[in-house]
């Protein structure tokens, strides 16, 4: 496989294919907020956040991933290309995406987007992971936290943020229905379907060094698939 953050081998594909899966990320983000069905965990925490101090649902997404990019210092994380990119993109395209596209509808029409915005956050999360180019600040922050204590279970660890920043979502006014259950339980097998075919394979022989197995990974929002984004 291609080391994370290494842009010397196919790095046209893979930059072209990690701005698509950022730019599909944040489109899938508005698709679900416009539906006003549910929000998967962390962009319940943004819609709240947003409602709160009345900045854009967009800033907010950037703010916070800023924000949880600094705690890595002492997780000793490295970001890479991939990262930073997502704090920027993803928000910025979201704010985008949702002065364009409709709002409201019937129940049918909304149910559609929510669905579109499920998969589309799928195939975003494979694009995004399969260009290796580094995890969103989101999933690094589990990620690192478990490597610093490897007794402890990546599982619960996520679970245990995502139950935390929802709960405060939810107080902050962000929209919790049936489209936080529908993200949860379809994000993990949409990831596994879509991330296969677009991992960019790497040169033949070994890695020049270790490799951050995909599977530990989502994209965020939340980075998520681990992410928003």
């Amino acid at each position: 496989m291609t080391p994370i953050g290494n842009l010397r081998h196919r790095p046209a594909r893979r930059l072209t294919q990690l701005y698509a899966g950022l730019v599909l990320y944040g489109v899938s983000m508005a698709l679900m907020i416009n539906s006003g069905l549910g929000l998967n965990p962390w962009d319940v925490f943004h819609q709240g956040l947003s409602e709160l101090t009345g900045l854009s649902f967009g800033t907010v997404t950037i703010a916070v991933g800023a924000l949880v990019l600094l705690l890595w210092i002492p997780l000793r994380q490295r970001p890479g290309l991939g990262t930073v990119s997502n704090v920027l993109v993803i928000g910025l395209v979201v704010d985008a995406a949702l002065a364009l596209l409709p709002t409201g509808g019937s129940l049918g029409v909304r149910g559609a987007m929510l669905v579109a915005g499920i998969v589309a956050n799928g195939a975003a999360t494979g694009l995004y992971l399969g260009a290796r180019l580094g995890p969103g600040p989101r999933d690094g922050l589990m990620t690192g936290y478990v490597a610093r204590r490897p007794g402890r279970s990546i599982r619960l660890v996520r679970t245990a943020i995502e139950v935390t920043v929802l709960a405060l979502g939810w107080l902050l006014g962000g929209t919790v229905g049936v489209g936080t259950v529908a993200y949860a339980l379809a994000i993990g097998p949409l990831t596994q379907l879509f991330l296969p075919p677009f991992t960019v394979a790497g040169p033949r022989g070994p890695a020049p060094g270790p490799v951050a197995p995909l599977s530990t990974v989502r994209a965020d929002p939340a980075p998520g698939p681990t992410s928003s984004a």
